[in-house]
């Protein structure tokens, strides 16, 4: 486990921006020293708006897209191409639009896929997936993925893993079938704790007041079970990336400001 650290930034143009080299900086340092790497997306504002920085970044050449591992940490149990699900979020922002290898970019399955509405199936087929990626040197049955990417909702919850909910909970699978979400579409799929901490890195994304008290309430020691957020870490570094909003409600302490 990794203590968070935490990085706040003006507002959310410039944490997107700055999230953005950050991640082009981590992407290549993994490529340099073992010829590929494996990042973890998410979805939202704030996924989102660090993607389509991304793909407005001049540095984004420097990354070898073909060598670049992509995975989802959790996704709306939707039809191929509906526009809420993540990957078609993802793809419009930024993925399209560089040379990645399709056989290297790992969508979660869609409601019309192989596996019809069985959405449990279409987890176990993920976890399946993620297994098959991993190494004998993993720490569990994914991969060591290079930076997990997370957004912070305004109840705390991380991927689809919401309080209170079974999915965060779990502490075998690595991934999981959700059903009920409180927020629509209420049947998703998503990566569980034990899954996201397998990652060397685990940055946390959040932007806006909404997020404000998120922010503190996963930062003040709560569970895992009623704030989702604080039970999410990496085994090197767990990093939690602000605008001014989201850490308003944190003491002024706890973190050092950046991004002026």
């Amino acid at each position: 486990m990794s203590a968070p650290q935490l990085v706040v930034h003006r507002d959310k143009e410039l944490m997107a921006q700055a999230t953005a080299a950050r991640l082009i900086t981590r992407i290549v340092d993994a490529q340099a020293s073992r010829g590929s790497a494996s990042v973890v997306l998410t979805g939202g504002r704030n996924g989102n708006g660090l993607l389509a920085a991304l793909a407005q970044a001049p540095a984004r050449d420097a990354i070898d897209w073909s060598r670049l591992d992509l995975w989802w940490g959790d996704e709306r149990f939707l039809p191929e191409g509906d526009p809420d699900r993540n990957v078609t979020q993802a793809r419009e922002a930024l993925l399209d639009s560089v040379p990645l290898d399709p056989a290297r970019v790992h969508a979660m399955p869609a409601s019309d896929g192989p596996y019809g509405n069985d959405v449990e199936a279409a987890a176990a087929a993920y976890a399946t997936e993620l297994a098959a990626a991993s190494r004998p040197e993993d720490h569990a049955q994914v991969p060591s993925f290079d930076v997990l990417m997370l957004g912070v909702g305004p109840d705390t919850h991380v991927a689809s893993l919401f309080p209170e909910l079974p999915g965060v909970r779990e502490t075998e699978r690595t991934v999981v079938a959700v059903h009920g979400a409180p927020k629509p579409p209420p049947v998703r799929i998503s990566l569980t704790l034990p899954a996201i901490r397998a990652a060397h890195e685990v940055w946390l994304l959040a932007a806006g007041a909404d997020k404000a008290e998120a922010a503190e309430i996963a930062l003040s020691g709560a569970g895992e079970i009623q704030a989702p957020a604080a039970g999410a870490y990496g085994r090197a570094r767990t990093l939690w990336l602000l605008d001014g909003d989201a850490a308003s409600k944190l003491p002024r302490d706890l973190y050092p400001p950046a991004g002026a």
